[in-house]
């Protein structure tokens, strides 16, 4: 009896590694080399600039030279692609300079291997000097919010309107994670998945995030998924997820004296709603547009009334 008992456990573990390997090998994904990727992704206008030993990604399209440069930054995941909605809406207005952050994108890994917020507002400072960007208006989405928003705290003398889109800062109670996220908090998993990628946890993140399910096209699902095959990316992705955090500074919000948009899609299941009105009640100088039945990238699910949002901002505030 102990005999067969022992046999059927040997048996299943057998049976476990045998599909667990044939899933590794059928999801099994080399990086994507970066001239493939640069073809399909870095067209122009997209142009390529030495920052802190990385080539960043960035494009800089220029619509009117007399207003203040519009600086985008994406959130987790995403690349500069996220606000292409936004560019063929207010472009023709607005120098709109927005660029892959470290980790992500055509960018990829930082070689020293840092992702705290700190690195990423001493990042983008030194890429705004190397664009001689002496003031501008500072928009981002995500985490891309949280790095615009700590950013202007160390550089008021920069930035001079924000623009916060869904932003990360604030604990969040009742936040669902998409799967990509919640897979980079098991470490032995997170291990597994920087060589194991399916595509579809790209697309079920995706659908997480959306508040219409149906503009998750396949194209969108490609990019994302292809861009994470970026060199060093992966890897890069969980690193960043569990980087050691820099210390908060939501506490200084309320010094901020320049005018904030701040922006959230009413559905937004991984930065729920609450969190806006805790950035409205933080800040001093503030106007709060939320958009019904949009998740999680607002600019990105619908960018057509976000950047008329946005561009009546720019003009009026």
């Amino acid at each position: 009896m102990v005999k067969k008992a022992l046999q059927y456990i040997l048996w299943t573990i057998a049976l476990l590694l045998l599909v667990i390997t044939g899933f590794a090998i059928w999801h099994w994904h080399s990086d994507i080399p970066k001239a493939v990727l640069r073809e399909k992704y870095a067209p122009f206008p997209s142009r390529f600039i030495d920052v802190k030993g990385m080539e960043v990604h960035f494009r800089d399209e220029v619509g009117s030279c007399d207003s203040l440069p519009l600086v985008l930054l994406h959130g987790t995941g995403a690349s500069l692609h996220t606000w292409d909605g936004w560019v063929k809406s207010i472009g023709k207005k607005h120098r709109i300079i927005r660029l892959d952050l470290p980790a992500y994108g055509l960018t990829g890994a930082n070689p020293e291997g840092d992702y705290s917020m700190d690195f990423y507002v001493d990042f983008l400072h030194e890429f705004l000097k190397k664009m001689y960007v002496e003031k501008c208006v500072l928009a981002g989405n995500s985490f891309g919010g949280a790095i615009a928003w700590n950013y202007a705290l160390q550089h008021p003398d920069i930035v001079k309107k924000l623009i916060l889109i869904d932003a990360a800062g604030f604990p969040s109670k009742n936040s669902e994670k998409p799967l990509a996220f919640a897979l980079a908090n098991l470490p032995i998993i997170s291990q597994l998945f920087k060589f194991v990628t399916p595509r579809i946890i790209v697309e079920k993140s995706l659908l997480n995030v959306y508040g219409d399910k149906t503009k998750v096209s396949d194209s969108l699902v490609d990019r994302y998924f292809e861009l994470s095959l970026h060199e060093g990316n992966r890897k890069a992705f969980f690193d960043r997820m569990n980087a050691k955090p820099s210390p908060s500074r939501i506490q200084s919000l309320n010094t901020l004296q320049i005018p904030v948009l701040i922006m959230w899609g009413e559905v937004d299941k991984l930065i729920p709603l609450e969190n806006a009105y805790k950035f409205q009640e933080a800040l001093a100088n503030d106007t709060l547009v939320i958009f019904k039945g949009i998740g999680h990238v607002p600019m990105e699910e619908e960018p057509v009334s976000t950047a008329r949002v946005a561009e009546v901002f720019l003009e009026n505030y």
